[in-house]
């Protein structure tokens, strides 16, 4: 399985998936027995202590100026597959080149001995691409993929990556990739610049041959902080992933974001920047969802912004969140490429209390797919020290789009446009929208028309009138409102329905402004 180009705030990824069963490569070098995560630990200790070294071998010209297309051409031979000679799981290699210059240094543990795999040009295939390709063994590699028989018994489907920075990518049984999450975030979106934190050395355990769960240790390194994970990994119709993490800060860090996620939105259903695109809706991922600790239900659609937009919903011991794909229709995208409608949800389900603090969304402005444009993570409230470690873990799974959750009513629609054409209003500014909000799920579809169904809508500034609440179909009920600007104040939106004293639906929410 291929992954098209991505960049978020500037990510990439992509190559091919196993074929055929054949003799492995093996893993070269014994190091060490009795590996634990504490081991991991121990080494980010050693590492926090220590100036931060973000220098890799130097890649050769002929790697370093491959454009994305080129580079994708290069791919791992699937009989050099790390496992192939029995079990569940298999592993195969990136090569380093194109953005992709970091040295990531990969190991497997059997039998209680780590081994260091080592780098061989016969690895990969280097289809057309017409340079040298005799590297030695310093070359190394980007990252890796995982591989099992996810969609058929006699087939390793890939459904995880971990290449670039500290980002991986996950699906569950007959989806494609889309978002991605990442180890860490470090001041997104804020003026002195963001810092990428990035996975320098692996180790991946090697299971049982019937086990269908893998264990993966990380190391982590940045300029701020160090850190030891754990990932442990089960392949399924929703793929799950255990993480725990502690990181060791040698710096103060000003914005941490914990268990963050990136992902694409071009344009959609809501009244959005003019594109020149025939397909209606281009998008992996439409809406952030989250579970308060108060245990409410919010849904913000995502929005490609004129600006930057950076958003914060605060809470206490968040029970989850996640940027959600929930359109699953192909009609929706028309698109025989893409595929938009096989793109996973991805929920963040923390454990233990991670206390005070916020979700924070981040749009940017994007006029290409290519570009990863939203970003979720928590921002803990208490500020990161220096020498003071930092301990968390969380659940992620991927969520097909139809899986039915919230357990209430949800949003599958937000659609906005003038009440008037806008060039007969002397103020742009001013003029009044129209918003119509769609919502299925739960009780929704039983409830009869004759019901005192109604919307609640409220807004921090500007006017709502015209509140319309009505059922569309079997399935889809439908609020409507007018929404008047108060000039260029930003207003930030909530709407629900609601049948006498009962909440039906989760919170709607949503951000307007004036750019």
């Amino acid at each position: 399985m291929r992954m098209r180009r991505r960049h978020f705030i500037a990510t990439l990824a992509g190559t091919a998936a196993a074929g055929a069963l054949a003799r492995p490569a093996a893993p070269a070098r014994a190091d060490s027995a009795g590996f634990t995560f504490d081991t991991v630990k121990d080494q980010a200790v050693q590492l926090a202590k220590q100036p931060y070294d973000g220098s890799s071998p130097p890649l050769p010209d002929s790697l370093k100026s491959l454009d994305y297309q080129h580079f994708r051409m290069i791919d791992y031979r699937t009989d050099q597959a790390l496992w192939r000679d029995g079990g569940l799981f298999q592993i195969q290699m990136f090569h380093r080149g194109f953005q992709y210059d970091r040295k990531v240094t990969i190991h497997t543990i059997e039998s209680g001995e780590v081994r260091e795999v080592e780098y061989s040009p016969s690895m990969f295939d280097f289809g057309p691409n017409k340079f040298q390709t005799n590297f030695d063994q310093s070359m190394g590699f980007a990252g890796f993929r995982l591989h099992f028989p996810l969609n058929r018994p006699d087939y390793f489907d890939e459904f995880a990556v971990f290449q670039g920075a500290s980002y991986f990518r996950l699906i569950g049984r007959g989806e494609q990739y889309g978002l991605s999450g990442r180890g860490l975030a470090i001041d997104t979106a804020s003026p002195q610049g963001e810092e990428f934190p990035a996975f320098t050395k692996f180790w991946l355990e090697r299971p049982s041959p019937e086990a269908t769960t893998l264990v993966i240790y990380a190391l982590l390194d940045s300029k701020s902080t160090t850190g030891a994970y754990r990932f442990e990994i089960s392949p399924d119709t929703e793929t799950r992933l255990h993480v725990e993490a502690v990181l060791y800060p040698r710096l103060d860090i000003k914005k941490l974001g914990m268990a963050p996620l990136t992902s694409m939105y071009l344009h959609g259903k809501i009244a959005n920047r003019p594109f020149s695109d025939l397909r209606p809706e281009v998008h992996d991922s439409d809406g952030l969802a989250l579970h308060t600790g108060t245990g409410e239900w919010v849904w913000r659609p995502l929005m490609n912004p004129k600006a930057l937009r950076v958003s914060a919903f605060s809470d206490q011991a968040p029970k989850g969140f996640g940027l959600m794909q929930r359109e699953t229709d192909f009609h929706q995208y028309e698109d025989v490429i893409e595929h938009y409608q096989r793109r996973p949800s991805l929920w963040i389900e923390p454990e233990g209390d991670w206390g005070k603090g916020w979700v924070e969304l981040v749009e940017i402005p994007s006029d290409e797919e290519i570009n990863d444009n939203m970003a979720a993570y928590w921002v803990p409230e208490t500020p990161v020290k220096a020498g003071v470690p930092v301990a968390f873990a969380y659940r992620a799974t991927t969520l097909p789009g139809a899986t039915p959750m919230p357990p209430i009513g949800r949003t599958v629609g937000t659609r906005t446009g003038p009440v008037v054409p806008v060039d007969a209003a002397k103020d742009d500014h001013k003029a009044p929208l129209r918003f119509w909000l769609d919502f299925t799920g739960a009780d929704i579809p039983s409830l009869s028309d004759r019901l005192p169904v109604e919307a609640i809508v409220t807004v921090s500034t500007g006017k709502v009138d015209d509140v319309v609440c009505q059922k569309l179909e079997e399935t889809v009920w439908r609020a409507a409102f007018t929404f008047t600007p108060d000039g260029r104040k930003d207003a930030e939106m909530r709407a629900f329905l609601k049948l006498r004293d009962k909440s039906l639906t989760e919170t709607w929410t949503f951000r307007w402004t004036a750019e």
